[in-house]
Parts: structure tokens; sequence; C-alpha cells
């Protein structure tokens, strides 16, 4: 509680209003901060990580539209790629091969796989948006609390000092106002990442079908053709 206080600018800047603040406000100021770090690492993580599979998937098409073969582009994607569009080009070049030109067990086993490798990269781009979410729909209840318990603050003080004045009301209610700002500092970012992300990973997965769709058309035709990939 603040018997008396000189009402000044320098009083109400965010460094006083936190060293003033009843501690559970702090508890509050401090939690959001923790949540807002944890929402901006994910939020950078994932948009790097995005990214490069972007990057990557456009220099593969690319590549692919320049008429090189099934084979070539298994071969240089290497052993272990982990874009999923080499992966599956080389699980239509490895299909192929080991069935021979039974063209159903092949299709039928590679739209399996494919699926299966769909599925596993969707996951992969979900990752953090669960941690997004609770910092988005959280944080402005958590700051709505600190805000409640400030302004009990200023009532507090109220029936203390007898006295309705500017400066016995102003440090709880700057201290509600700030748990505000800080939930919302929080909770607007992740909410805007989380919708953005969870649009690029829809965007993802359909690229991804699509690309199936062709490749297995494409295997089709071979098939058909040549009896094998």
């Amino acid at each position: 509680m603040i018997d008396s206080l000189t009402v000044t600018p320098d009083n109400f800047g965010l460094v006083a209003t936190f060293i003033r603040a009843d501690v559970v406000v702090k508890g509050v100021m401090i939690s959001l901060i923790g949540a807002s770090v944890w929402s901006w690492t994910v939020i950078i993580d994932r948009a790097l990580r995005l990214g490069a599979m972007k990057r990557e998937a456009n220099r593969f098409e690319a590549e692919l539209a320049q008429g090189r073969s099934l084979e070539d582009m298994a071969k240089r994607a290497g052993d272990a790629p982990r874009h999923p569009l080499p992966q599956m080009v080389q699980l239509a070049v490895r299909e192929g091969r080991a069935r021979g030109a039974d063209s159903g067990l092949v299709l039928t086993a590679l739209d399996r796989s494919m699926e299966s490798l769909i599925s596993a990269a969707g996951r992969r781009a979900s990752e953090g948006l669960g941690a997004l979410s609770i910092v988005a729909t959280a944080s402005p209840f958590v700051g709505l609390f600190g805000t409640v318990w400030g302004i009990m603050n200023a009532f507090r003080n109220i029936a203390v000092m007898k006295n309705t004045n500017l400066t016995v009301v102003a440090p709880a209610i700057s201290e509600a106002l700030f748990a505000t700002a800080f939930g919302l500092a929080a909770a607007i970012p992740a909410y805007i990442a989380y919708n953005t992300f969870s649009i690029d990973q829809q965007r993802l997965i359909s690229r991804l079908e699509s690309f199936a769709d062709d490749l297995a058309a494409a295997v089709a035709r071979r098939l058909s053709e040549r009896g094998g990939v």
C-alpha cells in the first residue's frame, strides 16, 4: 500500500510501476513476460522452419519441372532427405522397384506411404501451435486477474486512507492497467502467429497432397508404358 505519492510521469513508467506493484501483480507480470518470451521463441523457430521448407519445396519442384527423371531426383536428394517432397520421390522409385510391374500393388503401397509421410509432415509443421494457442487464450485472463487484483488494492487503499484523492488510487489503478497491457502484449502476437502458421500448415499439406497426386499419376503412366518406375 502507498501512503503518499507525488504524482509525476516518472512514477508511472513501466519500471517504476513494476517495482511498486503488489507481489501478486508482480507475479502476474512476470508470468506474462515469460509467456511472451516463450511464444516469441516458438514464433521465430516456426517462421524459420516453415520458410526453409517453402524455399526447399520451390527449389525441388523447379528442378523437377526441368525434366529430370524421378531416379535422378531421388539420387540427388541423398540417403536421408529431410524434406517430404524428395522423400515422396524416393518412395515412388522404391515402391516401383520393389513390386515390379504390378501397378495395382505399386500404387496402393505408394498411396499408403504418401499418406503416412504427409501426416508426419503435418505434425512437424504444427509443432509449437499448441503453445501459441495456450498463450493466446490464457494471457488475457491472467492479465485480467492482475487487473482485478490491482483494482481491489485501489479500493483497499481508499478504505485505509479514507481518501479518494488521485494519489491514493492512482498507483493501484496503474498497476491494474499494466497487468491488462502485459496480457494483451503476450496474447496478440501469439494469436496472430497461431492463425498464420495454421494457414501455412494447411497450405503445406495441400501442396504435399497435390504433389503426391501428380507423382502417383506420373508413376501410373510410367508403369503402363514401361512396366516399372
